[in-house]
């Protein structure tokens, strides 16, 4: 049997099992297995704006999409920590799946520990999707994305974007067009 690159990495991933399995279990476990749980409902929701708006309230941590007669999709979203909040009229300036990341120099600057770029994957925090926030044209470098950590949904705890699960984050996906409007309250 010839030693193939292949073989050579599994014997050593099995090798690191057999001496720490604590350590390569609790590994494993960080890598999520589903897309979290869905927080979608349909509410009453009395808006002027046309249906497909999205309306996100940084006070209520809701992100609501207008669906007409007095009725919105809502769901449950993280927002920006104390000095991270925002508030505006933006669009949906473009959409990714499984999205890279890389982190605003200014976040860099905060945190110089953080990459320069993060691929697409269980340890991306960007999650499954990104609806990326756009204003005149222009990136804001804010988006309304998806998280690997679904226990996080919920917190003031972003740095300005807001974050959803993945399953939650799918769905709104397939939903929301590129020029789609977003007011931030």
């Amino acid at each position: 049997m010839t030693d193939h690159p292949t073989r050579r990495l599994v014997l050593s991933g099995l090798a690191l099992l057999a001496m720490t399995p604590g350590a390569a279990l609790a590994e494993l476990k960080r890598v999520p297995r589903d897309h979290g749980p869905t927080s979608r409902q349909i509410v009453r929701f009395e808006s002027n704006e046309k249906p497909g708006t999205i309306i996100i309230s940084n006070a209520e941590r809701s992100l609501h999409v207008v669906m007409g007669n007095n009725q919105a999709a809502r769901y449950d979203i993280s927002v920006g920590r104390d000095g991270f909040v925002w508030t505006g009229t933006t669009t949906v300036g473009r959409k990714a799946q499984w999205p890279d990341w890389r982190p605003p120099a200014e976040m860099r600057q905060r945190d110089p520990s953080l990459p320069t770029f993060v691929p697409a994957g269980p340890y991306n925090p960007l999650g499954a999707r990104a609806i990326y926030l756009y204003n005149g044209g222009r990136d804001t470098l804010y988006r309304i994305h998806g998280t690997n950590s679904a226990e996080t949904v919920g917190g003031f705890e972003t740095s300005g974007c807001f974050r959803l699960t993945n399953a939650d984050v799918i769905e709104l996906f397939d939903k929301v067009a590129v020029g789609t409007k977003v007011i931030v309250k």
